[in-house]
């Protein structure tokens, strides 16, 4: 008779391997604690440095399932070299082979309660220590005015578009000419390209003509919106918006995306070309003031009633105004009345702005880059920024404050992500969020402040006012040139925080921060919002204290309560912060100084000013020093951050605040001018560690560069934190940020505060059969069991009734499938003996 020995037995030696689901099998992803996460692959990487090769693999979230002193537990590793076995790693996931080569070719696989599961592909050494993604350049253009550009890779986002458990990667392609929204002049088109890691060109998408080219201008997410496992592209479009599909390097037909039946009817087709001339737009001028009287804040008694009225100039015509009247007016405004506000208002020179005209907003499939649906663009741009304030003040930026976009993904319903898009941040602040289901966009709530009510749209200061709308109006004024979805008030869903507000998963405001202007400031004892800023940090910063943090900085000045202020991001609390007085323009925190608990902060006026020195997390000066500002990354064994730098020929380089210079790009360079952006900043491949990817200098390519330091941390892969994805898929919107998981992650680490995603089970006891009148024993196992899977002998029991036979002793394994755990205490190692 079989029988079943009692008592779990001792790990041992890891027992041979079992099969592993293929890749072409991932076609669902992953739903870990109730969210929606990428079914990632293991993502191994393996370096040439110096006299070895240093490897470097994904612990995913799916198989961490306790933590101890050093790290997460859940799964230890067997490294393969050449197909014969060379290390087992249990207490990290990176190892340096002293005895490989350029040309070895490396596996890893997994260890779980004993059992060795099968390895993931081979992956072959980067010789030159970095890995260069090949790139396809658009071709070179030419303006309307004649002038001539080219392009640059610019700003990547990722997503799994294959359903692989790899990464593609999206690339930005920003041509020469590209414009900040106040800037004039034309610009070439904007293309988004989808690669393969190596250089397989998927598709690339054609923004067209009416899309202005520009940080400003093109947000686009990257996410598996719908749940099929593979990501979609969600982007901004307008008629002339195109997508190709490429099969082994070649282009095969060229599809524009499908225009609303109700603006065909209008005419609108895909040959329309809405991008101004100077000519156009003292046309477009004259238009609008011959319609003044007809304005509705004109006839509601809210503006002047005469255009000369609101220019301060004496009557000159009759109302409603005749076409040589408006001509007569729309002249003297080009020629004299912009120039006396500011002598950077010369509009006789306003072209290459797109100021009417449809926008869309589609989702695009990853792989293939076939449109999967359109909708409007909500809001819509209204005027030609009017009403924004574009006109208000002494620089007049037609299409300036109503051409700022903003975009991220967001799991709202604390599930699925879901793509928010945001227009507007000075005055008038709108966000609408939207799902995507495999068929259709539909749009789960708006946000919307109103225009900030002027008395006079040439002659107002619209900027830190409340707008019209009685439930959104406070947040008008109050965005930043990028936002951050994170679950600010711990309820299990994202919300958005936008800089001076934030909004509740539903849409609802959450809070809107003010505070009293100081003593030296504009209006001493005046209560002021906190306003726009370019830089935000939102995340745990302190470990001390529950919840997440909000590090900003602010620009306005004297009207300004706080240069740089810490704040508790679920109310939008003032923990600390400095009034500077000045447009503080950059600000960062990372864990610098791994001797001072939490993250340090500090921020920075323009020309390299000083405007707080080094902070720790509880607002103490450290020092007038401080790192830069630019962007930030964790990329040292020991868990602190470093700062990711440029040289004066915009090379990147990565700084240590205490151990100096990391890397040096040699031959690469970073973007955006002084913003010296990487392409972005990522955990995209190996350990938890970010990979630092940035352009070529000719952009035939895009560099990874990978820290190749052996730590001792073991975290599963960043990209499984929902926070951290969620601001990954941000990170390229506008002012690029970085992006912070969850929980606090430094040198200091706690690792028992890490999130278990992982669900607790406990496996069914095989049970010993005896099979009469033969010389082999039978053992029966719970048969689909969604927790576990069970090994006899190293043999994965695949059998519907569960049953397995062995002959003489065996080893019964419960093996927990990924996203599930063990319960504390439950036996998951039998020995079965025969009786015979």
């Amino acid at each position: 008779m079989a029988a079943l020995a009692i008592g779990c037995l001792a790990v041992g030696p890891a027992l041979p391997a079992a099969a592993a689901p293929s890749a072409a099998e991932r076609i669902e992803p992953l739903a870990l604690a109730g969210t929606q996460l990428e079914d990632l692959d293991r993502g191994l990487v393996a370096v040439a440095v110096e006299d070895q090769v240093f490897l470097s693999w994904r612990l995913l979230a799916s198989e961490t399932r306790g933590a101890s002193a050093n790290g997460m537990t859940g799964a230890g590793f067997v490294v393969y070299r050449d197909g014969e076995p060379i290390a087992a790693v249990d207490d990290s996931t990176n190892y340096a082979d002293p005895d490989g080569t350029e040309d070895s070719s490396y596996a890893v696989a997994p260890v779980v309660n004993g059992v060795e599961l099968a390895p993931g592909p081979e992956t072959t050494v980067w010789g030159e220590g970095f890995h260069d993604l090949p790139l396809r350049k658009p071709a070179d253009g030419v303006t309307p005015a004649g002038e001539a550009f080219t392009y640059a890779a610019n700003d990547v986002s990722v997503g799994d578009v294959t359903g692989d458990g790899a990464y593609e990667y999206v690339v930005k392609w920003d041509p020469s000419n590209s414009k900040d929204v106040s800037q004039k002049g034309y610009t070439g088109n904007t293309y988004l390209d989808t690669y393969t890691l190596d250089g397989t060109l998927l598709n690339r998408i054609d923004l067209g003509v009416n899309i202005r080219s520009g940080a400003h201008y093109t947000q686009f997410l990257v996410q598996d919106f719908d749940g099929d496992g593979r990501s979609e592209i969600m982007v901004k479009t307008a008629p002339g918006t195109s997508s190709t599909e490429y099969d082994d390097g070649v282009a095969g037909t060229t599809s524009h995306i499908t225009l609303p039946a109700a603006d065909v009817d209008a005419g609108v087709s895909h040959g329309d070309d809405y991008r101004m001339s100077a000519a156009d737009y003292r046309e477009h001028l004259i238009s609008m003031f011959a319609g003044w009287d007809e304005h509705p804040e004109v006839a509601a008694g809210n503006w002047p009633a005469t255009i000369e009225e609101a220019l301060g100039i004496e009557p000159r015509h009759d109302y409603p105004l005749t076409a040589a009247a408006a001509t007569d007016l729309a002249d003297y405004f080009i020629d004299e009345y912009a120039p006396s506000r500011s002598d950077r208002n010369d509009l006789t020179t306003f072209e290459g702005f797109v100021v009417s005209g449809p926008e869309y907003l589609t989702v695009f499939d990853g792989e293939s880059g076939a449109e999967l649906d359109t909708v409007d663009y909500d809001p819509g741009r209204g005027d030609d920024g009017l009403l924004w304030g574009d006109y208000a003040m002494s620089r007049i930026e037609p299409g300036n404050r109503v051409d700022r976009f903003l975009a991220t993904t967001a799991y709202l319903d604390g599930e699925k992500p879901s793509a928010v898009f945001a227009r507007g941040y000075y005055t008038r602040t709108a966000l609408a969020a939207y799902d995507f289901d495999g068929q259709r966009l539909t749009q789960r709530w708006i946000a919307d402040s109103g225009h900030v009510p002027m008395d006079n749209p040439f002659d107002a200061a619209p900027h830190g006012g409340d707008g019209s709308d009685p439930v959104f109006g406070e947040i008008a004024s109050q965005g930043f040139h990028s936002m951050m979805p994170a679950d600010l008030d711990g309820d299990g869903r994202q919300e958005i925080f936008y800089g001076g507000a934030a909004l509740d998963d539903d849409g609802s405001v959450l809070y809107s921060t003010t505070d009293v202007l100081p003593e030296g400031s504009a209006a001493p004892g005046e209560t002021a919002k906190l306003g726009h800023g370019d830089a935000m940090h939102v995340g745990d910063l302190d470990p001390d204290r529950d919840g997440l943090e909000a590090w900003t900085v602010h620009e306005g000045g004297a009207w300004a309560p706080y240069g740089s202020v810490m704040r508790d991001a679920a109310t939008g609390e003032v923990l600390f912060g400095a009034y500077s007085g000045r447009d503080t323009g950059r600000g960062m925190v990372g864990d610098v100084d791994p001797e001072v608990p939490g993250l340090e902060a500090w921020a920075s006026m323009p020309d390299g000013t000083d405007a707080s020195g080094l902070l720790s997390v509880k607002g103490e000066r450290l020092g007038a020093a401080t790192p830069g500002t630019n962007a930030s990354i964790r990329w040292a064994a020991d868990g602190t951050t470093q700062i990711v730098g440029r040289d004066g020929a915009n090379q990147p380089g990565i700084e240590d605040w205490k151990h100096g210079t990391l890397l040096t790009g040699e031959g690469a360079r970073t973007n955006n001018g002084t913003k010296g952006n990487p392409s972005l900043v990522a955990d995209v491949l190996g350990d938890w560690r970010e990979e630092l990817l940035v352009p070529t200098a000719d952009s035939s390519a895009l560099r990874f560069y990978l820290s190749t330091e052996v730590t001792g941390h073991k975290l599963p892969t960043l990209m499984h934190d929902p926070q951290y994805r969620s601001q990954v898929s941000a990170q390229q919107t506008s002012y690029n940020q970085p992006a912070y998981p969850g929980f606090y992650l430094a040198s200091d680490i706690d690792y028992d505060a890490v999130p278990i995603l992982t669900r607790s089970a406990v496996p069914a006891a095989p049970r010993a059969l005896d099979r009469p009148g033969d010389a082999r024993d039978e053992v029966k196992v719970k048969a689909s069991d969604p927790a576990f899977t069970y090994y006899v002998d190293g043999e994965e029991v695949t059998a519907r009734n569960g049953k397995a036979v062995f002959v003489g002793d065996a080893v019964v394994v419960a093996v927990p499938n990924p996203g599930y755990r063990v319960e504390a205490g439950a036996q998951t190692r039998w020995e079965v003996r025969s009786a015979r």
